[in-house]
């Protein structure tokens, strides 16, 4: 099983999205089960809605799992496997912490006897539960970063119980990893650290089966998911960027999940770090958005016609996003601004317009406005994009004129 666990604390960001779409992809590959694992032991940082928020954005992703829990309600196992390490004098009470964070005792903690463990308990004093330090070395294979090993300093005696009998991180994240047998852990190079210290808690449980492990480079100007829906990216976009960044083995610039589901091979990533490059993103958004079906894309803006999709695309020559495309289709269905120069023009064009037959074809309609107003070409021309598009500016009238025919009582107006 392969999982991805993600804390709601706050927005998720895009190297939270990489890492989540690696951990589906390799699920997919190896036939496993791919899980969501709610990392939410810290309740003054938990955000409300943070949870339904990230489930909502692996959807949109396509990102199916096979399960999915919170970590608090692992509570109990996480208190009674610590409990367990301490009788098996694997672990110890620590009275002497000031810092949870500390490393090590910095006092001689371990050496308490079980009596005077049972009269701690009883005061009223805080005491937290350390782990005891590795006799020996411990290493492991990256997938990404290759052998590695830390020493039993390097280690410490870290604790996993904290003195208001919550499990910290590191404890919380092995047990987990152990009791959903988890075969690959693919995460953020960050975790680099943590790694041998949640190896040392596995061995110190019994734990037997082997864990590989993948800890790929973070991004650089990180940003949140929802900002770039909010700036008009599709999910389609982003996954691509995504999986294109840092992998000189894609076969092509733009491809879909089923695709990459096909070639993607997480050995072959780039080690080194990485940078969010909003323009890339911008041009496979670009590209994705000419793929859409013309007749979704038109439900972006409010319609579900195949004609307004096409209309749409038409933008496509200067515009990369959705809220690009509605800052130029929205208009066009908007009241005009007859107090513009070209105002008086208009005015004449649109009750023309109005009691006009219907055209099927640009050309006519042109001429047959030309000779109603009489005004000469540039001024009609002005006054007609305006009219029509509420814009100076554009693709041509000719190339726009099919798109919205039928709806130009609505549009002239």
């Amino acid at each position: 099983m392969l999982r991805f666990a993600p804390s709601p604390t706050g927005d998720m960001n895009i190297s939270d999205l990489r890492v989540a779409i690696f951990n589906y992809l390799v699920a997919q590959q190896k036939g496993e089960p791919f899980s969501i694992r709610i990392e939410d032991r810290d309740k003054e940082k938990n955000i409300t809605g943070k949870d339904t928020e990230i489930m909502m954005i692996l959807e949109k992703f396509a990102l199916k799992h096979d399960a999915v829990f919170h970590q608090s309600e692992h509570l109990n196992l996480h208190q009674t496997l610590a409990l367990r390490l301490l009788k098996d004098e694997k672990a110890f009470v620590c009275k002497c912490t000031n810092d949870e964070l500390d490393p090590s005792c910095s006092s001689n903690c371990e050496s308490l006897k079980t009596q005077e463990y049972e009269e701690l308990k009883k005061s009223a004093e805080k005491f937290v539960i350390r782990v005891k330090e590795p006799k020996s070395d411990i290493g492991y294979s990256d997938l990404i970063k290759g052998d590695l090993t830390a020493t039993p300093n390097e280690i410490g005696s870290f604790v996993i119980l904290k003195a208001d009998t919550t499990p910290t991180a590191n404890f919380a994240i092995a047990t987990d990893d152990m009791m959903s047998n988890i075969s690959l852990i693919i995460r953020e190079e960050k975790h680099l650290l943590d790694t041998p210290k949640q190896i040392h808690i596995k061995n110190l449980l019994g734990y037997e089966n082997s864990t590989e492990y993948a800890h790929i480079p973070t991004i650089t100007n990180n940003v949140s998911v929802k900002s770039l829906f909010e700036d008009g990216f599709i999910p389609d976009a982003i996954l691509n960027y995504l999986l294109v960044l840092g992998n000189p083995n894609a076969p092509k610039e733009i491809f879909t999940l089923p695709e990459a589901i096909e070639w993607f091979d997480l050995s072959s990533i780039s080690k080194s770090a990485l940078e969010f490059d909003l323009e890339k993103l911008r041009l496979i958004n670009r590209e994705h958005l000419k793929m859409i079906d013309d007749k979704k894309l038109s439900t972006l803006f409010g319609f579900a016609d195949a004609d307004i999709g096409k209309l749409a695309k038409l933008y496509l020559q200067e515009c990369s996003t959705i809220k690009e495309l509605e800052e130029k289709i929205l208009p066009i269905f908007s009241p005009k601004d007859f107090s513009l120069v070209c105002g008086e023009e208009m005015k004449i064009l649109e009750k023309i317009i109005n009691q006009a037959p219907y055209f099927e074809n640009y050309d006519t309609f042109l001429q047959y406005i030309t000779t109603k107003s009489e005004l000469k070409e540039k001024n009609l021309l002005t006054a007609l994009r305006h009219l029509l598009t509420n814009r100076g500016d554009g693709p041509k009238l000719s190339e726009i004129y099919p798109y919205i025919k039928l709806y130009l009582l609505e549009v002239a107006s």
